[in-house]
């Protein structure tokens, strides 16, 4: 492959492929990147991979999948990209193997999390795949099980009393139906129908740190919620649901639970505590998976029952042994030990 600056300022690509010449030209000098990717179109086929270190090989996978992935993916693609060694970067595709990955998986293993190592291998491995690069999956440090925090209802009281009256104590209410902060940040009045609230967008930072609008997270995330008329009346009384900056949601939930002497818990444990709360009233997952916007139910079983007022539950099942070896009815058992 060469590049050819005309005299007329534009550039020339060109290439040999199967014996014949295919040349581009184009008004701007390109990178590496783009030349390999436009002379790819041309001929009609990937490039060649012998031509490819890895570095343009996840530049070209980023670049062909950017219509198809959130500006919240795309960014995290980014970051994954920076995150590769330069001698593994700088590496021809073809000279790739797996004692390579399984190097970067056990560098990578030393100062983050395994599911974010995970996050990482599977982001690689995928690249890889995508040119065709036989490589066996590397062996993944262990996962924790996934302990999600679930606040209780007296921390939640406790943040509404420190929050009532004030900017936030509208928008801590509506994080404590579910919603996501991106979910958050994005509605408007335009939003609100009657004491209907649509979600149908969020507020994520794209691949050069601005803040975009851009679709939910999953097409289920898109709905609909229903919420008091109180507070329908008090959004549309001051004209906005929520304005300030997203990381000032943060930085005043910390505060508050500093004022009211509760442990620190992260904005998105309130999604535990609805999911939770929910369950514990008698609703069905299916009814909460629909609020709350998950995709599926997995994460409720995988992540949030494992906590779900699990005491009361341990101690419910030892009352109906113990009820049954007395000879008792169950409905005598519940409570009674």
């Amino acid at each position: 492959m060469t590049i050819e600056k005309l005299p007329s300022g534009s550039y020339r690509l060109s290439q040999m492929e199967n014996g014949k010449r295919y040349r581009i030209t184009i008004d701007h000098k390109p990178s590496k990147t783009e030349a390999i990717k436009l002379l790819a179109e041309a001929v009609d086929r990937k490039p060649v991979k012998a031509n490819l270190s890895l570095d343009d090989a996840v530049s070209a996978y980023i670049d062909a999948k950017a219509n198809v992935i959130s500006p919240t993916t795309k960014r995290e693609y980014g970051n994954m990209r920076r995150k590769i060694p330069k001698e593994l970067s700088e590496k021809h595709l073809n000279a790739i193997t797996s004692i390579d990955i399984q190097k970067y998986v056990n560098d990578l293993s030393a100062d983050l999390a395994p599911k974010t190592v995970k996050n990482y291998s599977d982001f690689i491995m995928s690249v890889l795949k995508f040119w065709d690069i036989p490589i066996k999956s590397p062996k993944l440090p262990q996962r924790k099980k996934d302990e999600a925090y679930i606040p209780t209802t007296e921390d939640i009281q406790a943040i509404q009393a420190q929050f009532e009256g004030t900017e936030y104590e509208i928008p801590f209410f509506l994080l404590c139906l579910g919603l996501r902060r991106s979910e958050l940040c994005a509605l408007t009045t335009d939003d609100l129908d009657g004491c209907t609230l649509t979600i149908d967008k969020a507020l994520v930072l794209d691949e050069n740190k601005k803040w975009v609008i851009k679709q939910t997270k999953t097409a289920e995330s898109t709905r609909t919620i229903e919420i008091p008329q109180e507070i329908a009346d008090r959004i549309r009384e001051r004209g906005y649901i929520y304005k300030g900056h997203p990381a000032n949601l943060y930085d005043n939930l910390r505060r508050a639970q500093d004022r009211a002497g509760i442990p620190h818990f992260r904005l998105h444990h309130l999604r535990h505590f609805f999911a939770s709360y929910m369950h514990d009233l008698g609703y069905s997952d299916k009814q909460i998976q629909a609020m709350g916007g998950w995709k599926t139910d997995n994460i409720l079983k995988t992540v949030y029952q494992h906590a779900m007022n699990l005491e009361k539950t341990k101690h419910e099942m030892s009352a109906q042994v113990f009820w049954l070896i007395r000879g008792k009815s169950r409905g005598q058992s519940r409570g009674q030990i």
